[in-house]
This record gives C-alpha cells, sequence and structure tokens, in this order.
C-alpha cells in the first residue's frame, strides 16, 4: 500500500500523467453512466431499430452544435405532443356524443434555411366513428393555409410534404418551402417569426378522445447528429465507450499476464518446456495477425468476444515473451532464489512469488500503453466491415459512414465523431503509460 501512494504521489508530478488521468477517469465514467443509463438489450434494440423506433428523428441530420460555426443557421428538430403537455390540448362537449377537440402549439422559427418535413401522428380512442380533424397552419404575418381535413383512425401518421392535395393547393412540390417562405422575398428564404399549428378536432361518440404528436424534421438534431436510418448518433457514440475500454483492457490485462506468466514458467523449467515456448512465440510472431482475424470474421463469426479470444490467443505469444525470457534468466541466478531453493519453496511458490513480482514495476507501463493498440484494432476490424453486427461501436459507426459515403457528401460529423473519441482514448493512455514508464524506468527521467 505504501508502494502505490509513493507511485501515485511521484505521478502527480508529471503533467501529462495528470491529464492522461483525467482523460481516462472521464472516459470511464462515461461507460458506467451508458451502462447504467442504457441495459446491454436496451441498447441492442435500439441499434437495430427501424422506423418505428427512430421515427422521431430526421434523415442525416448534423448535430445542433454546429450552428454555433456557421453563420448560417439551420433549423433544429424537436417533436411535442399532446401527452407531455408541451402541445396545448382543449376538449369542448357540443352535446353528449359530438365534442371539439383543440390542439396548439405555437413555436419561433429563426433560421436561415427551410426544414426537411413536418409529421404529425394522430392516436385516437372510438368505437365506430371515426374522428375528424383539420389541421391549420399560421405564419408569423398572419397568413392562414389549410393543410388538410381527414377522417382519423386509431393510429393515423401525416406527412405534411406527400400530401398530394396540398402540393396542388400550394401549386408547389416544394411544401415546407411554400409553408416557411417570405411572400414578398424574390428568391425563396423563410419568413422568420413565430408559427402556429392548430389542429381541430371532433369526435363523433360518447369517451371519444384525440391525442397528436407534431415532428418537426429540422436540419440539424441531438448533439451527434442522425444516420440514412435515423439513428441517433450518440447511442454508438455512448455505448461505444464501455465496449471500446472493456475489449481494450481485457486484453491488455489477458495479454500482459499470461505473457509473463508463461515467459517465468518456461525460464525456471528450461528444457524441453522453454524449448516448446520459444518455437511457438517465433511461429506466431510471422504469422499475419491481422489477416486471421479477417479470415475468422469472413468465414465463421463476427462476435466480438470471438475476437477478443483470438485476439489474446495470439497475443499471448508475442514478443514480449522474449523481452521478459531474458529477464527472468538473470533473475533466476540471483541470491533470493538460491534461498528459496534451500529452505524447499516448490516451483510454483518460487514462479509466482519471487519471479513474477520482480516484474510488476517493467510490467504496469507496458499494460496502460496497450490499451489504445486493443482498442484501435477492434474499431479497425469494424472499419473494414468485420466489426460485431449486432453491437454499437465507434468503429461501426465510421464502416456506416464510408458506407454511405459521408465525406463525398459533406457530412463530416459522422466520421469525425468517433475518430475524435478514439484519438482521445489513445491519447490518454499514452500520455499515462509514458509517465509511468518513467516513474518505474529511472534512466528515462534523464533523456
Amino acid at each position: 500500500m505504501n508502494a502505490f501512494k509513493n507511485t501515485f504521489r511521484e505521478l502527480l508530478r508529471y503533467p501529462s500523467a495528470i491529464f492522461g488521468l483525467v482523460i481516462i477517469v472521464f472516459l470511464l465514467g462515461v461507460a458506467v453512466y451508458a451502462l447504467v443509463s442504457i441495459p446491454y438489450s436496451e441498447a441492442i434494440r435500439l441499434w437495430r431499430g427501424g422506423e418505428d423506433v427512430w421515427y422521431q428523428n430526421p434523415k442525416y441530420a448534423a448535430p445542433s452544435w454546429m450552428n454555433l460555426f456557421t453563420k448560417k443557421k439551420e433549423p433544429v428538430s424537436f417533436k411535442v405532443g399532446t401527452f407531455d403537455g408541451e402541445m396545448t390540448k382543449t376538449i369542448t362537449p357540443a352535446s353528449e356524443e359530438i365534442s371539439s377537440v383543440e390542439m396548439i402549439y405555437a413555436f419561433d422559427y429563426n433560421y436561415d434555411t427551410f426544414p426537411q418535413e413536418m409529421t404529425l401522428y394522430f392516436t385516437t380512442d372510438y368505437q365506430t366513428k371515426l374522428p375528424f380533424a383539420a389541421i391549420l397552419w399560421i405564419t408569423p404575418d398572419g397568413r392562414e393555409i389549410k393543410i388538410t381535413n381527414t377522417a382519423v383512425e386509431k393510429k393515423t401518421t401525416y406527412r405534411v410534404s406527400q400530401d398530394l392535395k396540398l402540393q396542388k393547393a400550394l401549386r408547389t412540390e416544394h411544401v415546407m418551402e411554400a409553408l416557411f417562405a417570405d411572400p414578398n422575398s424574390e428568391t425563396p428564404r423563410p419568413l422568420k417569426g413565430q408559427y402556429q399549428l392548430v389542429i381541430t378536432g371532433t369526435t363523433f361518440e360518447s369517451g371519444s378522445n384525440m391525442d397528436a404528436e407534431f415532428v418537426f424534421h429540422g436540419v440539424l438534431y441531438g448533439l451527434a447528429g442522425t444516420d440514412k436510418y435515423r439513428r441517433d448518433l450518440f447511442l454508438p457514440l455512448l455505448y461505444g465507450t464501455p465496449i471500446a475500454l472493456a475489449f481494450g483492457l481485457v486484453a491488455a490485462l489477458s495479454t500482459a499476464f499470461l505473457t509473463m506468466i508463461i515467459a517465468a514458467i518456461g525460464t525456471w523449467y528450461g528444457g524441453w518446456v522453454d524449448e516448446l515456448i520459444q518455437r511457438i512465440t517465433e511461429i506466431n510472431l510471422v504469422l499475419p495477425f491481422l489477416a486471421i482475424l479477417i479470415m475468422v470474421g469472413t468465414f465463421y463469426s463476427r462476435s466480438i468476444w470471438l475476437m477478443l479470444g483470438i485476439t489474446i490467443l495470439l497475443s499471448i505469444f508475442g514478443g514480449a515473451i522474449k523481452g521478459y525470457r531474458a529477464i527472468f534468466l538473470q533473475s533466476k541466478e540471483s541470491s533470493y532464489i538460491e534461498a528459496a531453493r534451500a529452505y524447499g519453496a516448490s516451483n510454483s511458490r518460487i514462479i509466482f512469488t519471487y519471479l513474477i513480482p520482480r516484474m510488476i514495476p517493467l510490467l504496469i507501463p507496458t499494460l496502460v500503453s496497450s490499451v489504445p493498440g486493443f482498442v484501435f484494432l477492434e474499431a479497425s476490424l469494424a472499419v473494414l466491415g468485420l466489426g460485431d453486427p449486432v453491437l454499437p461501436t465507434w468503429g461501426k459507426v465510421i464502416n456506416d459512414a464510408f458506407a454511405d459515403g459521408a465525406l463525398y457528401q459533406g457530412r463530416y460529423y459522422w466520421v469525425l465523431e468517433p475518430a475524435v473519441l478514439l484519438m482521445i482514448t489513445g491519447f490518454g493512455f499514452a500520455m499515462l503509460g509514458f509517465a509511468l514508464d518513467r516513474i518505474f524506468n529511472p534512466r528515462l527521467r534523464d533523456i
């Protein structure tokens, strides 16, 4: 415990170590928050969901914060409804059976471009007589535009720009431009101010009811934007953090400790045991590591847990075994090992109590520095199309972006967001690893 405290105090002397620790603690906090707020099964359901899950989101929407860096402000998506009380709802009985349901929502529009779409989702409760809805659009300059009059079933979706009758009434196929355009402008530009959506519903049965949800599909959405399936990219960015850290930490810890144990066993027993370990290591060093993973992902399975197991298996017999072996050969001839032999210590006791603990100072910096390599490996497999098909990961986001031609279409956010997270992860572990290397290897302090 005292040694740990001294090491931590020494670590705090290096600004790079503090910076690295802050990044790692932040990533761990995000990982814990993701696992607590979104269960594993729910994350998979959301990521694999279609229009029924993500219908409230626009397609190909950039993050909302993009407006902070552009002079031309673009509309931000939102949703409101009578269920959450943000859209006012007033019920006025006209008789025992007939009632009027008025739903109103007013919002300010101060953007320089037009939205993608406006959609209404009606939910009604009736027995035999369908309710009726009249939709009115009121512009900031007082113009009233009749959208539609329609019967409403129990679940009805109405997309404003796809209404052919409305297109004929407005004499244009560009319905969003017609509804938001400034009539006094020679070139199409939005009229800024407060717009009102007024829905007047009529029910024809006692106990019948009507509710509505108004979804405004702008050009921007959320903290991370959306993809072609309307999926919120914040989900894979958030949930990709525990997946990346779990893959990197488990692979790094397993590889480091198993490599050291195998090297210690081979060095101590020598003979055919050491020869076998060295030959396996030399064969493994010439095997194409990435090519084997690609082959397994292509012909067998792309499960992230299978890839993790194969990664650990192929990494155990790496070049580090020869480095550890050289150090263990020196330690094997030390006086304290001879003393342990003299009082009758068993082979396992000598290996795990006297040999391996001497290597811990060398192990820790290497272990920390190797984590980013495994994180990048998992992302690289996903970018190549060999990532786990059901998990939302950073590499999967990049793969989807490339497959959809995001860079050619100017959707740089789609690639940059996961790429930045990968770079931050690598930078944090690298800074901490370099500082630990200086602490445990004093010769580096003078360099």
